[in-house]
């Protein structure tokens, strides 16, 4: 379930099955929800998730993770495109496409958070959540960042 299109003049292809884990990392270590992220749990993150990748030619330029049971639920995080190929539709266009997965078929529920791109994400349907009073969560903000020497 691999699919590809131009913007800009440049090939764009989704991938389910290649993930090149240094370029992940290399733009998640930067991304304000996993600041400092070690490799090794990108890595480990990556190999217990549904990853659609986002190639610009040969090189990952985005990626979408989704934490799921492929039967029941999914969490959708970690969607994130490379700064110099932002701008032309590539993270709407890469989370329709991997909503579109098999895998992702038939789910009683998907969930994501978001301190800014609600409005991307409505488009793909999601919506606030009904019973947010339902909700718990354990956060550990800043867990990878490394304290000042």
């Amino acid at each position: 379930m691999n699919t590809q299109r131009e913007a800009q003049g440049r090939p764009y292809r989704i991938r389910f099955d290649r993930l090149d884990v240094d370029a992940v990392h290399a733009m998640l270590v930067r991304a304000y929800w996993c600041e400092g992220i070690p490799r090794d749990t990108v890595a480990r993150a990556c190999a217990h998730s549904l990853c659609a990748s986002l190639f610009c030619g040969e090189r990952q330029v985005g990626i979408a993770r989704w934490v799921t049971d492929r039967c029941t639920f999914a969490y959708l995080c970690d969607v994130f495109v490379h700064e110099d190929h932002r701008g032309l539709g590539l993270g709407r266009w890469l989370v329709g496409e991997g909503m579109r997965h098999p895998d992702l078929q038939g789910l009683r529920r998907q969930v994501l958070f978001t301190k800014d791109m609600q409005p991307l994400y409505a488009q793909l349907g999601f919506e606030p959540l009904a019973t947010p009073e339902r909700g718990m969560e354990i956060v550990r903000p800043n867990l990878y960042r490394k304290p000042a020497p």
